[in-house]
C-alpha cells in the first residue's frame, strides 16, 4: 500500500504519534507532508503537537529560501521598503511555487513559549482542541468569555493583544451578565490617568521573534495568490481606537443597565460600579449612590413573600417619601426602630448631601421627610417610633431628636386618627413625650386654651376638607409656642381619659371629637345620653346596682375637673343634667329598681325625677312598634309611667293615654296606609276625637258601650273637655241612630242634655265659645233623632224637638218651631184616633194612609221648612262638611232610602217633584249625614 492511501486509510481517532512520525517521516515530498499534517486537527494534544511540529520543520527550507531572497535584494543596495520585499518576495515565490504554497500552509506553534508554567491538572476545556485551532481567534476568545475562563481569556488577550484589541468590547459582551465582575476585573477596560483616555492592554507575545510568513509583506504576496490561510471571523463590531474617559463611562452605563434588564442582580451591577470609579471611570458616582441604596432595598431590608421585582427604572420614579415606605414596609414593631437607623437615615443623609451638592442645601430635608412618615402609618408603627425618641435616650440613639417637634408630632398623629379601639397605644405614645417643667401664667393658659378652642373648629369637618388629615394637624401644631404645647398635652392627658372611660361603655369617639365637642353643648349632651342608653343596651348590660354606679361614677368624673384644671368629655353639662341623662339611660332599659332600691345614692327632687321617668316613657312609646301594653316597648313606657310614688298629674296622663293607645290598638284601628295604626301616629294626631269616631264606624257593637268609648276620650287627654265630652256622646247617638237602636240613641241623648244643662249652671256666662260649640252639637243632635220618621214614640220626639228648641240658635228657632209643630199635629191626631178607636181596635187603612198622609203633608207647609230655606240649606252643607271631614261614618244605602219612601206611600196629588225631592233629602239628611259636630261658623 502506497504511503498516501496509508495515510488516507487513518481515521484521526486512530493517530498516535509514533504512526505520524512512521508514516510521515519517510516520505520526501515536502510539500506533501506540510499539506498532509495541516489537514489533519485532532483533539489529543500530543499528536496535533506531532503534527504541527512536523509541518513546520518541513516547511523551514522554504521559509529560509524566501528570507535569504528578501535579504539578497537588501545587499545588493536595492532600498529595503514594504515595496521591494513585497517585489523580492513576489519574484521569489513566482519562481518556486512551491515555497509559496509551503509558507502559505506554514503554522505558528501554540507550545513555543519561552516560559512554560509547569503542568497542572485542569478541567475540560469549554471547546475541544481542533475547534480552537481551526476557529479564529476572536471566536475562540468570545467562546472562552461565555464560558467563564477567564484565565484562558487573560493568556490569549496578552499574547493576541493586536488581533483582540479591535474586539474587546464584543468579547466582553460574550461574558454571562450574573458573573460577578471581580471574576473577570482584568478584562475590564479602564482609565489611563496619563492620557484620560482607554488604557491599552499589555501585551506579552507569545514568542520574541516573528516568522517570516507572519508579516504584513509575506501576507500580502500571499494574498496575490489567493491563497491567504487566514479564516473569515463572524460578524463583530470592532474599535481600533482608545475611548475617550466619557465614551467609556457610557459605556460601562450601558453595560450595567444591561446587567440589570437582564438578571436584576443589583449586586453584580453595583460591583462594576465599584470596580469602575477606582479605574478612573467618571460619571458612574451617582449611579453607584443609587445602585447601593437599592441594594440595601433588596438585600438588606426585610423582604415579603409577594414582593415586587425592583429594577433600576422603577427606582428612579420613586419620591423619597416612598422610598422611606418601602425600605420599613415588612418591618415589625420589634424591628422598625433598628430598620430606620440602618436603612431610613443613611438614605436620607445621602439625599441631604446630594442636595448640597446640587447647590440647593436643604438642612430641613431629612426631619421633613422622616415626619411624614411617622404622620401616616399605623398608631402600632408610629408607637414603636416614638419609644425609640424618648428623650431619657441618648441623643444619637433617637430617631426623633427634638423634644418639640416630638410633642407636636404626636399631637398630630393621635388627633387625626380615626381609630376608636387603640386607647393602649395611644397612652404609649403619650407616656413617651416630654414633660416640661413651666410656671403657670394666666396670660398664657388663656392663649393656650384659645388655641384649643381654635384647634376644636380646625379640625371640624367641612366640605372642602371632610377630614382633617394629621399632617393637616402638624400645619396646626407647628408655630405652637411651649406653653401651648404642654398646655396641649394636659388637654391630650384628658381626653386620654375619656376616651377609655367612652370606649368602656361601648360608645367610643376618635381623638378629633373632644376638640370638636369641647364648645358644643348638644354634642355633649347627645354623647352623654348615648353613653348611659347603650351601657344598659349593649351585649354585656348591667343588672346589679354596682354596676350602675360605676356608670354614674364615670358620668360624673367626664362631666367634673380633674387635678390640671381642665374640663372632661362631658365638661359643659351640669351635674343635676348629667344625672338626669343616667337615669333616663336606666329607666329605657327597664332598671327602675336599682332608682327604688334603698341603697339608692342618688339625690334627685321628686321633679326631676317626674321629668326623668315622662321623658322616658315617651321616648319609649314613640319608639314602639305595637300599642298593646303588655309587650315590648310600649309594657317599658307604661311601667315607667307608673315609677313615680305618688304619681304626679303628668305621669298619671301619660299613663292614661298609652293605656287608651292599648285600648285603640284592640280595636284595629288602620292608618291611612292600610295598616294598624302605630302609637306614635296615634301621638300625632292632632284631632284625637277622629280616633273616636274611627272606633264607632269600625266596630259595630262599639256604640252600645257608652261607659268605655267616653273613657277612651278621657285617657286620651280630653278628660277634662266637656265639648269633646259632649261630641262623643252625639257620635254614639248617631251611631245608634244608624243602627235604628232608637231607645239607646235617645238614652244617650238625654245624657248629652243633662251634661249640657250642668255645664251651662256651672258657667256664669254661657255665651262662652266652648258653651256655644257644646250647645250647637248637642240641640242639632236632638234634632236630628226627633225629627227621625222611623223613630215612632212622639213623646220622646217631643222631648228632643223641645230640647232643641231650648238650645239652639235664636236664628234656628223658626225651623225647628216647625218640626215641633208638625209633632205636635202629629200627636194630636194620634190621641184622637186612639179616642175613637181605642188603643186595641184596628184602624181603618183610609184613616191610616190619610194619617201618614197628613203626616207627610205637615213636611210641606207653607211656612218655609228646615230644608226649603236658605239658612236650612246652609246648615246641611255645613252638616255635610264637617261629619265628611271629621267623623265618616256609614251611611245607609239608596235601597234603605227607597224602602222609607215605599213605607211613607206615594207622592200626594198636588204635590210637585221638587217636594218629593225634599222629603227625600230630609230623610238622607237625617239618616245618612248623621249629626252636627264642630260646625265651621
Amino acid at each position: 500500500m502506497t504511503t498516501t492511501a496509508a495515510w488516507t486509510n487513518l481515521a484521526n481517532d486512530q493517530l498516535t504519534a509514533a504512526i505520524v512520525r512512521d508514516t510521515l517521516g519517510p516520505v520526501k515530498d515536502d510539500l506533501w507532508v506540510v499539506a498532509a499534517c495541516a489537514d489533519r486537527i485532532v483533539d489529543d494534544p500530543e499528536v496535533q503537537r506531532v503534527l504541527l511540529d512536523l509541518g513546520l520543520e518541513r516547511t523551514t527550507a522554504a521559509l529560509r529560501r524566501a528570507q535569504t531572497a528578501s535579504e539578497i535584494d537588501h545587499d545588493e543596495g536595492i532600498s529595503n521598503s514594504d515595496a521591494s520585499r513585497r517585489d523580492a518576495l513576489l519574484s521569489h515565490f513566482n519562481n518556486l511555487p512551491t515555497d509559496a504554497r509551503l509558507c502559505a500552509m506554514r503554522e505558528d506553534d501554540p507550545w513555543a513559549d519561552t516560559a512554560a508554567p509547569e503542568p497542572t491538572v485542569a478541567a475540560a476545556p469549554p471547546v475541544p482542541l481542533s475547534v480552537f485551532l481551526t476557529d479564529s481567534l476572536v471566536r475562540s476568545a468570545c467562546l472562552l468569555a461565555a464560558s467563564q475562563w477567564f484565565g484562558a481569556l487573560g493568556i490569549i488577550f496578552q499574547r493576541h493583544t493586536a488581533d483582540l484589541w479591535p474586539y474587546r468590547f464584543s468579547i466582553l459582551n460574550a461574558i454571562p451578565e450574573h458573573v460577578h465582575p471581580l471574576s473577570y476585573r482584568e478584562c475590564l477596560p479602564a482609565i489611563d490617568p496619563s492620557t484620560n483616555l482607554e488604557k491599552s492592554w499589555t501585551a506579552i507575545p507569545w514568542r520574541t521573534e516573528t516568522d517570516l510568513c507572519e508579516g504584513a509583506d509575506a501576507r500580502a504576496v500571499l494574498a496575490t495568490y489567493q491563497i491567504d490561510p487566514a479564516t473569515s471571523d463572524f460578524a463583530l463590531q470592532s474599535h481600533e481606537q482608545l475611548l475617550s474617559a466619557k465614551e467609556l463611562s457610557e459605556w460601562y452605563t450601558k453595560h450595567i443597565r444591561r446587567v440589570l434588564s437582564s438578571t436584576g442582580m443589583i449586586d453584580v451591577a453595583l460591583a462594576i460600579v465599584q470596580h469602575a470609579a477606582p479605574q478612573g471611570v467618571p460619571g458612574l458616582d451617582e449611579m453607584g449612590e443609587e445602585l447601593s441604596l437599592l441594594a440595601r432595598l433588596v438585600y438588606d431590608a426585610p423582604q415579603g413573600e409577594d414582593d415586587d421585582d425592583w429594577t433600576l427604572d422603577r427606582w428612579y420614579t420613586m419620591s423619597p417619601i416612598s422610598v422611606v415606605r418601602a425600605y420599613v414596609a415588612h418591618s415589625t414593631p420589634e424591628t422598625l426602630a433598628k430598620d430606620i437607623r440602618r436603612l431610613v437615615m443613611p438614605y436620607l443623609f445621602v439625599l441631604e448631601s446630594r442636595a448640597e451638592r446640587a447647590g440647593n442645601p436643604d438642612p430641613a430635608l431629612r426631619t421633613r421627610i422622616l415626619y411624614e412618615y411617622i404622620l401616616n402609618v399605623p398608631l402600632e408603627t408610629a408607637a414603636a417610633v416614638f419609644e425609640a425618641s424618648k428623650p431619657i435616650l441618648p441623643m444619637a440613639q433617637r430617631i426623633i431628636q427634638n423634644d418639640q417637634d416630638m410633642a407636636r408630632l404626636a399631637l398630630a398623629c393621635l388627633y387625626g386618627s380615626n381609630s376608636l379601639d387603640d386607647w393602649p397605644t395611644m397612652n404609649r405614645i403619650f407616656e413617651c413625650l416630654p414633660a416640661w417643667d413651666i410656671a403657670k401664667d394666666d396670660d398664657q393658659e388663656d392663649a393656650a386654651d384659645t388655641t384649643i378652642a381654635s384647634l376644636g373648629a380646625y379640625v371640624a369637618p367641612s366640605t372642602s376638607r371632610p377630614h382633617c388629615t394629621a399632617s393637616d394637624l402638624l400645619v396646626f401644631f407647628q408655630p405652637l409656642p411651649l406653653s401651648s404645647l404642654s398646655r396641649a398635652l394636659d388637654v391630650l392627658d384628658v381626653h386620654l381619659e375619656s376616651g377609655e372611660i367612652l370606649s368602656r361603655w361601648s360608645v367610643p369617639a376618635p381623638l378629633r371629637w373632644f376638640l370638636q365637642s369641647n364648645s358644643d353643648v348638644p354634642e355633649q349632651r347627645a354623647w352623654a345620653n348615648r353613653m348611659a342608653r347603650r351601657a344598659g343596651g349593649s351585649d354585656d348590660k348591667l343588672n346589679g346596682l354596682e354596676d350602675w354606679e360605676w356608670l354614674l361614677e364615670d358620668m360624673l368624673k367626664l362631666s367634673g375637673k380633674g387635678d390640671s384644671g381642665l374640663r372632661g368629655a362631658f365638661g359643659l353639662l351640669s351635674q343635676d343634667e348629667v344625672l338626669r341623662i343616667f337615669l333616663s339611660g336606666l329607666l329605657s332599659t327597664g332598671s327602675e329598681h336599682c332608682i327604688q332600691s334603698p341603697k339608692n345614692k342618688l339625690s334627685l327632687s321628686s321633679e326631676t325625677l317626674e321629668d326623668i321617668c315622662l321623658s322616658c316613657s315617651r321616648e319609649l312609646y314613640d319608639n314602639a312598634s305595637s300599642g298593646n301594653y303588655t309587650f315590648g316597648d310600649m309594657k317599658l313606657a307604661y311601667e315607667w309611667s307608673s315609677t313615680s310614688r305618688p304619681p304626679s298629674d303628668r305621669l298619671l296622663r301619660e299613663k292614661e293615654f298609652i293605656e287608651a293607645t292599648s285600648r285603640l290598638s284592640s280595636f284595629n284601628v288602620m292608618s291611612g296606609r292600610g295598616m294598624p295604626i302605630s302609637p306614635l301616629e296615634i301621638r300625632l294626631t292632632k284631632d284625637r276625637l277622629s280616633l273616636v269616631s274611627q272606633v264607632l264606624s269600625s266596630n259595630t257593637d262599639a256604640y252600645k258601650h257608652t261607659e268605655v268609648i267616653l273613657d277612651l276620650v278621657h285617657k286620651l287627654g280630653l278628660r277634662d273637655n266637656v265639648v269633646a265630652q259632649v261630641k262623643t256622646l252625639a257620635m254614639l247617638a248617631d251611631t245608634a241612630l244608624q243602627a235604628e237602636d232608637f231607645q239607646r240613641a235617645y238614652e244617650t241623648s238625654e245624657r248629652m242634655v243633662d251634661t249640657i244643662q250642668t255645664l251651662r249652671s256651672s258657667y256664669p256666662d254661657i255665651n262662652t265659645p266652648e258653651i256655644q260649640e257644646a250647645s250647637e252639637v248637642c240641640w242639632v243632635a236632638c234634632f236630628q233623632l226627633g225629627r227621625q220618621v222611623e223613630f215612632r214614640d212622639l213623646d220622646k220626639k217631643l222631648s228632643l224637638v223641645g230640647r232643641a228648641l231650648e238650645l239652639c240658635l235664636p236664628e234656628k228657632l223658626h225651623d225647628v218651631l216647625v218640626a215641633w209643630r208638625r209633632l205636635e199635629n202629629e200627636d194630636i191626631e194620634a190621641r184622637e184616633e186612639r179616642l175613637v178607636y181605642g188603643k186595641s181596635a184596628p184602624k181603618p187603612a183610609s184613616s191610616a194612609t190619610m194619617s201618614l198622609r197628613a203626616r207627610l203633608q205637615d213636611f210641606h207647609m207653607p211656612s218655609p221648612p228646615l230644608l226649603n230655606t236658605p239658612d236650612a240649606t246652609a246648615l246641611a252643607s255645613r252638616t255635610f262638611r264637617s261629619v265628611a271631614a271629621n267623623f265618616p261614618f256609614r251611611g245607609r244605602s239608596q235601597a234603605s232610602h227607597e224602602d222609607e219612601g215605599s213605607r211613607s206611600g206615594s207622592r200626594r196629588p198636588g204635590e210637585g217633584p221638587g217636594e218629593e225631592i225634599s222629603a227625600q233629602a230630609t230623610r238622607v239628611l237625617s239618616k245618612g249625614i248623621g249629626w252636627l259636630i264642630g260646625a265651621d261658623e
